[in-house]
């Protein structure tokens, strides 16, 4: 699995939308929509701990293959 499809599932599964995990790891709606699109493919470590910290999971969690 890519960071992308993590990300999608981990937030399906707590039922967020993509405008509250941006609020909530304050970046912007579409840093959070061009990484779960995989336009992003190479997101910085700090957009990704912020996510994840959103997500209240472990940056690893997104990493995960």
């Amino acid at each position: 699995m890519s960071i992308a499809s993590n990300i999608k599932k981990i937030r399906a599964e707590k039922g967020y939308s993509l405008e509250r995990v941006a609020r909530l790891a304050d970046v912007s709606l579409s840093t959070v929509v061009k990484i779960e699109d995989g336009t992003n493919q190479n997101p910085t470590i700090n957009s990704l701990s912020k996510i994840a910290t959103a997500l209240e999971v472990k940056v690893d969690d997104l990493l995960k293959k």
